[in-house]
């Protein structure tokens, strides 16, 4: 596929052949513009268990969570993570009312967009009004802006907030927490760069992955074969074959990768895990 052919594609043109082809994604080769567009051969997987997995065409994204790094050295611990093989970083950005803890915003974002030019800022907002907080995150420097479904909407709802995240020049995502049917967010997945699942309830890092969330992510990547799915919460080696089976393809990890002695292998088990139950690479 030329990209002289992409560039005249039309959308529903563009979604087929984004449908079509499976997305050849190394941490050389992806960013956050030709993972929509580079292909590779579509594969279909069974697991070691001989469970038939949801064979998909999104790329594997390992996205180290920076609320689990040493934070006075957040830029120290952010460039580990790249050179180790993280292809973005996850920024949970918690306002203590939406969910208890109070994290980070705008201002950790900015100065660590000034150490990290290139760095894809993969920004979850549990906030209560996000719309606030869209001017303020692009300005930052976020790559994308990943909202709660159920946080307070502004005039014009769900889609009027992921038009202006898009017009603020973000990638969108949306997410579900445990409590939400996957079916809300159907009539929006057209619109979305990507969706994240939560396998824990959002507050705090560390909690246990819930593996009754599994049926969200088959169903969703049942209907949305080259959509970016993502899972957070309590995922490791141990337990990620279960998100990537499902049809998870980008998996945030906190403890899981700051808390061992080697980090650059749990990133790696994430990423074969995506590699070999997902897309057949």
């Amino acid at each position: 596929h030329s990209s002289h052919h992409h560039q005249h594609a039309t959308k529903a043109n563009f979604r087929m052949i984004r449908r079509l082809t499976s997305t050849l994604a190394t941490r050389h080769q992806l960013t956050q513009h030709q993972h929509k567009v580079a292909s590779a051969r579509i594969g279909t997987k069974t697991s070691a268990a001989n469970k038939p997995t949801m064979t998909h065409t999104a790329p594997a994204i390992v996205a180290p969570s920076l609320l689990s790094c040493d934070l006075a050295n957040i830029d120290r611990d952010a460039t580990q993570m790249l050179e180790l093989g993280a292809d973005w970083l996850h920024m949970d950005i918690m306002d203590g009312h939406f969910v208890p803890n109070l994290s980070f915003g705008p201002p950790v974002i900015a100065s660590l967009r000034k150490a990290q030019k290139d760095a894809y800022l993969d920004c979850h907002l549990m906030v209560s009004e996000p719309a606030n907080w869209v001017g303020p995150m692009a300005k930052a420097g976020a790559s994308s802006f990943n909202f709660h479904y159920e946080s307070d909407m502004p005039e014009g709802g769900h889609r009027a907030l992921i038009q202006s995240i898009k017009d603020a020049g973000m990638k969108v995502g949306m997410t579900v927490k445990p409590g939400t049917p996957i079916d809300a967010l159907y009539e929006f997945v057209d619109d979305l760069d990507m969706v994240l699942v939560m396998t824990v309830e959002p507050g705090f890092s560390g909690q246990k992955f819930m593996g009754d969330q599994m049926s969200k992510v088959e169903a969703l990547r049942k209907r949305c074969p080259d959509l970016d799915i993502q899972v957070d919460g309590g995922l490791s080696p141990s337990t990620v074959d279960a998100a990537t089976q499902a049809g998870a393809n980008v998996i945030v990890a906190a403890s899981a990768i700051f808390g061992s002695d080697d980090r650059a292998g749990v990133i790696k088990a994430l990423r074969e895990s995506v590699v070999k139950n997902g897309h057949g690479q």
